[in-house]
């Protein structure tokens, strides 16, 4: 059985395995304010030309999410989000918990478009009984999306200036930001998210790492006594070592980008293979998460060998399925994927 399932089925690179070795015995100085946790924040720093950036080492996704949209948000406000987005479908409700509402927008091919965002915001406050109702207190995107689209920079500066005529903002979710980057349909920066961004995060579990986000507010605009927000919401690790060894490591050497590219090097084989068997594609993903229509009888078979994920519905007698590569896909898995689909 070979698993297309996700991002995130094996460890860690190797590199970032031998550095939590080669540190282990090391007497480290506990939640996040170690050597190592340190000197990472500061290559992020120089990553993004951001000198004054306040920098947060979270363990996973969901909780960065959860973490920073509460914080930044006032009690009577909630996110706005496409409404495919990843809090809005895959986060069991986790920014409801905290007592704000995901407020969902259209999307187009997993985006949302500045008309969209501007008319939500101008129908809220044209509605006299406003003070009735769940303000919009932000919006959340993905680079990339849940589709495996990707924002041009000419979106993401439409977007920015938008929300800051409204005053509310910009957060990006960077959960598999290295393939955005490697993309080659990327126009965008490290740089241009953080100055386009008021915060976002550097997705780590599933570009390399073995756990891990680094959450950015590139302004050093962190929310008052951010350390006590983040042991509020129990995600404080006392090991801050952990995180701040696989940043540090991803950071070296320009670790971070050469995963994204061979995850991205891999995909298009994949995707060049689904091609070449005619198989219909749902979206044009330029990024690491190919999405595929297959016939549902067809799908039971493959299932038996691969693994791959549910995504929807197509129709009565087909699926939506995804196969996602990553940092770690080999060539001989993807043979087997080629000789698996051509029987």
């Amino acid at each position: 059985m070979i698993s297309f399932e996700n991002d995130y089925s094996e460890g860690c690179a190797p590199e970032i395995l031998a550095a939590l070795a080669r540190t282990n015995l090391e007497q480290l100085s506990g939640y996040g304010e170690d050597s190592y946790s340190l000197r990472a924040k500061e290559k992020i720093r120089a990553a993004i030309q951001a000198p004054k950036a306040d920098i947060y080492f979270i363990g996973g996704g969901t909780e960065t999410n959860q973490l920073a949209i509460d914080s930044m948000l006032e009690p009577w406000q909630g996110v706005l989000s496409a409404v495919t987005g990843h809090i809005n479908v895959h986060e069991a409700g986790a920014i409801e918990f905290t007592g704000h509402k995901v407020l969902p927008l259209p999307a187009q091919q997993g985006k949302v478009n500045v008309a969209d965002v501007k008319g939500y915001i101008d129908t809220f406050y044209g509605d006299a009984s406003h003070e009735h109702e769940v303000f919009p207190g932000m919006l959340y995107i993905s680079q990339p999306t849940e589709y495996g689209t990707l924002y041009s920079k000419s979106e993401l500066e439409q977007l920015s200036a938008c929300c800051r005529k409204n005053e509310i903002p910009l957060y990006i979710d960077g959960a598999r930001l290295a393939y955005a980057l490697a993309s080659k349909e990327n126009d965008v920066s490290l740089c241009d998210i953080a100055r386009l961004a008021d915060a976002f995060y550097i997705g780590g579990t599933k570009c390399g790492a073995l756990i891990g986000e680094a959450l950015v507010f590139p302004a050093g605009n962190a929310p008052s006594h951010f350390v006590n927000r983040i042991k509020r919401h129990g995600d404080l690790l006392a090991k801050g070592r952990l995180t701040g060894i696989q940043f540090d490591t991803l950071f070296t050497d320009n670790l971070y980008c050469k995963l994204g590219e061979h995850g991205i090097a891999q995909a298009e084989k994949i995707k060049a293979l689904f091609a070449k068997a005619g198989v219909q594609f749902f979206i044009n993903s330029p990024t690491n998460q190919q999405f595929v229509v297959l016939e549902n009888e067809r799908l039971k078979k493959l299932a038996q060998q691969v693994k791959f994920s549910f995504w929807e519905k197509y129709d009565e007698t087909h699926t939506v399925v995804r196969f996602a590569s990553s940092w770690a896909t080999s060539d001989s898995q993807i043979a087997q994927l080629e000789s698996l689909i051509a029987n």
